[in-house]
């Protein structure tokens, strides 16, 4: 497993629409585990394929709480297939865009189909944070952030923040 550089928005893959994968193959479950290592090395909850520069659609999350131990979630082609009628607000922070939280209304509860790791095609009705997650790194698979759905004005503050903090960082 490897931990692989996660890109900072604006960079322009990270709004680029990203293709579903044949089948969960070697090369597919191992870019799953390297991104699983790579999510923990963040201190993340979640991350998309895209996010490491790979244009493919595989997500990885993990919403465990402290004290509990590790499971993540690997999807491939992951669709969500129901919503709730139920909405929730939730802060939402990203990988791609560092130190900076937001709040963003999404449903509250979905039900997702995905390849897993077996290449199953796999059901998963998920909800609170791990809807949240999931419907976050979805997102991230059609070349949406967290930003886009919050005003221009606050869009535009904090990419001028994660810009401004890329380039004392250099």
């Amino acid at each position: 497993m490897a931990v692989l550089e996660i890109l900072v928005a604006p960079h322009p893959v990270l709004k680029q629409k990203a293709k579903p994968v044949d089948k969960v193959d070697a090369r597919v479950a191992k870019l799953m585990d390297d991104m699983v290592e790579t999510m923990y090395a963040a201190q993340g909850i979640g991350l998309a394929a895209p996010q490491i520069g790979v244009l493919e659609r595989v997500i990885v999350v993990d919403v465990h709480e402290k004290g509990e131990a590790p499971n993540p979630i690997r999807l491939a082609n992951p669709e969500i297939v129901w919503t709730s009628d139920e909405k929730s607000v939730c802060e939402e922070g990203c990988l791609s865009v560092p130190e900076q939280y937001a709040e963003v209304t999404r449903p509250k509860a979905i039900r997702v189909r995905y390849l897993d790791e077996k290449n199953e095609v796999r059901e998963m009705d998920a909800d609170g944070m791990l809807a949240t997650c999931i419907q976050h790194e979805i997102d991230h698979l059609n070349g949406v952030l967290f930003v886009d759905y919050l005003s221009s004005l606050k869009r535009g503050i904090i990419l001028r923040k994660v810009q401004k903090m890329q380039r004392q960082n250099a």
